[in-house]
């Protein structure tokens, strides 16, 4: 039974193994070509990145979920963002993004293992909206953005669309994507529900802020709306004052 249990593990290992190699090599493959692809209207780009090539992109993260409870990501999270800093040196654009993408993601990993209570991860899905809603309008976000642009470029992820324009997600915007999906993995929630509902705020994000003409929208709202809403009956359940499950 033990050999049969570990051959079953091993399968499934290899297999998550193959559908993670195959999504990030068409991810790979469309950020080498996109820069050379023809360039398209606005709104077709907008549609492009917000449905398609920022879905494609972040579904490595829950792909590689399984690393989640790894000692070693404090590590990796330090090593990774060493990398990302010396291939942006280099000039070496598309290393130095995935880089920074897993830096933020095994950051937000590593924060994971912090938290002991389910409890801990939804009074941070409610704090942190607020406190990126200030920093987007008025704190540091607004002034990195506004007067120090390039520096929000060279630790943000980019999200290539044709011709080599790109949607950006920061770090902290990475970071508490991963925190709150592995939170679903850790706690017993909806992973791939909370996989499509984030990511599609996310990509609501962006068409919002075309729509309304602005540089950027503070991004963590939306993303603990959506962990909030595809487990909010679980949420519940599990959370709820014993005197209300009387």
């Amino acid at each position: 039974m033990r050999q049969f249990a570990a051959d079953g593990d091993d399968r499934d290992s290899r297999l998550r193994l193959l559908r993670f190699g195959a999504v990030a090599a068409v991810v790979v493959a469309w950020f080498i070509a996109a820069p050379h692809a023809p360039n398209l209207s606005l709104w077709t780009d907008v549609i492009l990145v917000s449905f398609v090539i920022l879905p494609a992109t972040l579904l490595l993260v829950p792909l590689a979920l399984p690393l989640y409870t790894r000692r070693w990501l404090p590590a990796a999270t330090v090593v990774l963002a060493l990398a990302a800093l010396g291939f942006s040196e280099a000039g070496w654009g598309l290393p130095a993004n995935f880089a920074k993408l897993f830096a933020a993601v095994f950051a937000g990993w590593s924060f994971l293992l912090l938290f002991e209570q389910l409890s801990w991860v939804v009074i941070v899905a409610f704090i942190v909206p607020f406190v990126d809603a200030l920093s987007v309008w008025r704190g540091p976000t607004h002034s990195i953005t506004t007067h120090h642009f390039r520096v929000y470029l060279d630790v943000a992820v980019a999200f290539l669309v044709p011709h080599g324009t790109a949607a950006y997600l920061g770090p902290p915007d990475v970071m508490f994507y991963a925190l709150f999906l592995a939170a679903t993995a850790r706690w017993g929630l909806r992973v791939w529900r909370t996989w499509f509902a984030t990511t599609l705020m996310y990509g609501l994000t962006i068409v919002l802020a075309t729509a309304v003409d602005v540089g950027g929208l503070p991004a963590l709202p939306f993303l603990s709306f959506g962990f909030l809403v595809a487990n909010a009956d679980l949420l519940w359940a599990r959370l709820r004052p014993p005197s209300a499950a009387l």
